[in-house]
């Protein structure tokens, strides 16, 4: 570059300059003594004439080097040789810029097609697809989100249908132990039946106390039970009374009777069993599988990939018959 930088200064040079010479000045020549005031005129020459190459302003090296080149390019000439050193590593002020590592522009994208933001957590990837997966214990975290969730897709179309997907015990936990009140099931249950939106329910774990009724609470000819989840109807647990009076503990007995008639009644009218049929299943803990669920009323279709298919190539039994070159006794 040193090289270039000289060739390309020498030719810009008149010939009766002092720098066209190749021996040094003298101290006594005229040339030494005019050196200031033919140092401005070349710095303004040089400036004009010379072609400056297109500079990258994010690169600290050649900003600084051209900036040298045309403020001070007296010192970039005659540079002294020295293995160990870089060459016009000197010129910086902080040598470390050099060994600064690179800085590369990562991509923070998740989806090509979509702008590159950052991606959101996994329910909100789920509410775009108007998907709302119930998938804890009620308790009143999980109310709060899924109340808002509905709200919000009712909001967003008011025609579109909602899916909601259930996998959970409801108020309890698996080993039967309370954890939510019951007023938690019934606050979705009441957001879903003020809903203007068709509600496709789906099962696929477990629907167990008041999530069952959630299952059975979507729109009729939409609800849905995976092959292998399992559905359980029971009465309301009275939470641990721990060392309450005894007749705190008889109001919170009364308010669980309470809940479980609403339970029932709410079970009744969407199973299309009578009152009396559900409080019977319900004195005991009432599992169903998928076919016993769709049975009693709590869904309307196990969704088995393939199966409308398949039941579509069936043939019929007379057609069958007829090509078996079977006959009924009434055709004898």
């Amino acid at each position: 570059m040193a090289s270039c930088l000289q060739a390309s200064m020498n030719s810009l040079l008149p010939r009766s300059s002092p720098f066209s010479s190749h021996p040094p000045l003298s101290l006594n020549s005229p040339g030494r003594r005019n050196l200031k005031t033919f140092r401005y005129a070349f710095r303004a020459r040089a400036s004009a004439k010379i072609p400056m190459p297109p500079i990258n302003p994010k690169d600290p090296f050649l900003s600084t080097l051209a900036s040298v080149a045309a403020n001070s390019p007296e010192k970039l000439f005659n540079r002294p040789v020295n293995s160990d050193v870089p060459p016009y590593l000197d010129i910086f002020d902080s040598p470390q810029l050099m060994s600064s590592p690179a800085q590369v522009e990562r991509s923070v994208a998740y989806n090509e097609h979509r702008p590159r933001t950052p991606p959101p957590d996994l329910p909100s990837m789920l509410l775009d697809g108007r998907i709302v997966y119930i998938g804890m214990p009620l308790v009143p975290a999980v109310t709060e989100l899924v109340v808002a969730e509905l709200m919000y897709l009712q909001w967003l179309d008011p025609k579109e249908p909602i899916y909601i997907y259930i996998n959970s015990t409801g108020t309890t936990r698996d080993d039967g132990e309370t954890v939510g009140m019951e007023s938690e099931g019934f606050a979705i249950y009441d957001s879903l039946m003020q809903l203007k939106n068709e509600v496709h329910t789906v099962c696929v774990g477990a629907a167990i106390g008041q999530a069952c009724l959630l299952l059975s609470a979507g729109t009729k000819g939409k609800r849905f039970m995976m092959p292998h989840a399992k559905a359980m109807i029971q009465q309301p647990r009275v939470p641990s009374s721990g060392l309450m009076p005894a007749s705190d503990v008889l109001i919170r007995a009364k308010e669980v009777i309470t809940n479980r008639d609403i339970l029932v009644e709410l079970l009744s009218k969407h199973t299309g069993n009578s009152v009396e049929t559900v409080a019977n299943v319900m004195r005991r803990p009432y599992y169903m599988d998928a076919p016993k669920a769709q049975e009693f009323g709590v869904i309307d279709k196990i969704l088995w990939r393939g199966q409308e298919k398949i039941i579509a190539d069936v043939v019929p039994s007379d057609e069958f018959d007829k090509n078996a070159g079977i006959r009924s006794v009434e055709q004898v």
